[in-house]
């Protein structure tokens, strides 16, 4: 790992660890929403009830602890950068009784396990913020058992997740913010529609596929979603901290508005689509 990756790796897991606590706050209201990518990648995953299941940077741990359920006499670890993000996963492991899971604090572009060790990898939203994703895939790769399932998804364009952009264009309209360099990890690092294909098959995968999913994220009321995202999203919160009081109101007045425009059935609903990847040892 370079210099410049170990720094990117140490302000993640920094930034992860500040907003944990907003992580368990919102937790139930995320696992809504997100549940159907992580059932989308659980069933690319082909488990049986015996099988060992890892997930690389399962944060409070998903789909992990959903995984664990379906592998009742098999055993699932859940790993993430953050130790913080990770005990909001062992206390959810423990809230559902789930007495198979392991939790443990290590990044994804050097595992600490044995080779062909695990007979499903996921990967739900990390690759994005991996400060290398070929080391990562190649280690998600490596713990494989041969004919295993690699499953991960990403964010795909960034015109289709409102739920993101509705609030970041805004601020980007007052904040004036050089653009980070490329390889730097965002939301949609990997949004170009093959790249992590790419990534999966120079990492040694086959029967490499993607598709897209998309779903709504629920808020009751405008006030709501910016609540939200002002207590979990870290970009969001950098931005409006540049910010004077007059252009803090302006932008929560904007943000308000385009949530209600968003709103049917007496609740706002934020579009999002991911783009799920799947391979095969």
């Amino acid at each position: 790992m370079t210099s410049s990756d170990e720094q990117t790796r140490d302000q993640q897991r920094d930034t992860w660890d500040r907003f944990s606590v907003g992580w368990r706050t919102w937790d139930a209201m995320v696992g809504a929403w997100l549940d159907p990518v992580g059932a989308a990648m659980l069933r690319q995953a082909h488990l049986r009830a015996d099988d060992r299941v890892l997930d690389v940077a399962s944060g409070t741990g998903e789909p992990g602890l959903s995984a664990a359920a379906l592998v009742p006499t098999g055993r699932v670890t859940v790993t993430d950068l953050s130790q913080r993000m990770l005990a909001v996963a062992s206390e959810n492991a423990a809230l559902r009784a789930l007495r198979n899971v392991d939790a443990l604090v290590c990044e994804a572009g050097a595992l600490p396990f044995e080779d062909a060790g695990f007979d499903a990898v996921l990967c739900r939203f990390g690759f994005m913020f991996f400060p290398n994703q070929s080391e990562a895939a190649a280690e998600l790769a490596r713990v494989a058992r041969p004919g295993a399932r690699v499953v991960a998804a990403v964010w795909s364009d960034p015109a289709d997740n409102p739920w993101a952009t509705a609030i970041m264009t805004t601020i980007a309209r007052y904040v004036a913010a050089p653009a980070p360099p490329p390889p730097a990890p965002g939301l949609f690092r990997c949004a170009s529609k093959g790249f992590l294909s790419r990534v999966f098959v120079q990492a040694g995968l086959r029967e490499v596929s993607e598709h897209e999913l998309s779903c709504d994220m629920l808020h009751d009321s405008p006030e709501q979603y910016w609540d939200f995202m002002t207590e979990v999203a870290a970009p969001v919160v950098a931005g409006l901290a540049t910010c004077d009081e007059a252009a803090r109101g302006a932008i929560r007045a904007e943000v308000l508005s385009r949530a209600q425009a968003s709103s049917h059935d007496g609740r706002v609903r934020m579009r999002s689509t991911a783009t799920i990847v799947s391979g095969t040892r």
